[in-house]
């Protein structure tokens, strides 16, 4: 058995992403291990969604947050497979427009927070305001430092009102990004996935693993944690993440609504 790489920081604990492999799969040797249970949970994971939409008591938010090709889009895709799209909004935060730049930084981004009963996923997030903009010198570092503060009261306040909040760092390395560039490259129905603009961000590699190291150290919170997912094998990413949802969902106790009372005396006419 491999030893166990820890998923969760420890709170207050100054996270070294070296000491978190981005290769490692547990105990699974190879995606074939994994398949009946990514099955299981796709079912599981469908059923424990139909509750969340029907008590309409809590809400779900999903954070991921990685470096270009880190996963994002097939984490949705294939974690998501199969649950109601009517509970289900994705946010895909692009560089901000002038009106929102005429906000607060987390005005846009508390526009798109799911209500009850449904699933939030962020695909980039409040997050890229203490990355792109930290590594890329767009504000003053005493304000993007201030921002820390800020999110995890942010997060705070979402949590007070019912939303569970789920962060995932999807942790590759550099090489594997570089193998994914190439296929994007090689493969003509991907070439519309890959930007001569990723390559100048993967020279700022060093300066984006500083950054994260601050983002998951300083917003780590007992009500939003950080998840480090070993992100290199992609079944085994989907794996850890469709688990950490589910055992989420599972905690929150849900139960159907009671139905209307004497249903069973009513007659659907002909």
């Amino acid at each position: 058995m491999s030893k166990q790489q820890s998923l969760r920081p420890e709170i207050g604990e100054r996270v070294n992403l070296k000491h978190y492999a981005p290769d490692y799969s547990g105990d699974y040797e190879h995606k074939d291990a994994a398949r009946d249970q990514l099955k299981d949970n796709r079912e599981r994971l469908r059923d424990l969604q139909e509750v969340l939409y029907a008590e309409h008591k809590h809400a779900l938010l999903i954070i991921l947050q990685a470096m270009d090709a880190g996963g994002k889009d097939g984490t949705i895709r294939h974690v998501m497979r199969g649950v109601n799209p009517q509970g289900v909004r994705v946010t895909s935060f692009k560089a901000p427009t002038a009106e929102e730049l005429d906000h607060d930084f987390l005005w846009r981004i508390h526009q798109h927070t799911p209500g009850r009963g449904e699933i939030g996923i962020f695909n980039r997030s409040h997050y890229e305001d203490v990355l792109v903009v930290r590594v890329n010198e767009l504000v003053p570092e005493n304000v993007w430092q201030a921002r820390y503060d800020h999110i995890n009261a942010f997060e705070r306040l979402l949590t007070d009102s019912g939303v569970t909040i789920l962060k995932f760092f999807l942790h590759i390395s550099k090489d594997e990004q570089k193998e994914r560039f190439e296929d994007r490259l090689n493969e003509p129905d991907k070439h519309w996935k890959f930007s001569r603009g990723d390559l100048a961000v993967r020279e700022q590699w060093d300066h984006y693993m500083a950054a994260y190291e601050d983002a998951l150290t300083y917003c780590n919170t007992e009500w939003a944690p950080w998840h480090i997912v070993p992100a290199n094998k992609k079944w085994y990413r989907n794996l850890v993440i469709s688990n950490t949802i589910i055992r989420a969902l599972e905690a929150l106790d849900m139960r159907y609504p009671d139905p209307e009372p004497d249903l069973d005396q009513i007659v659907i006419p002909d």
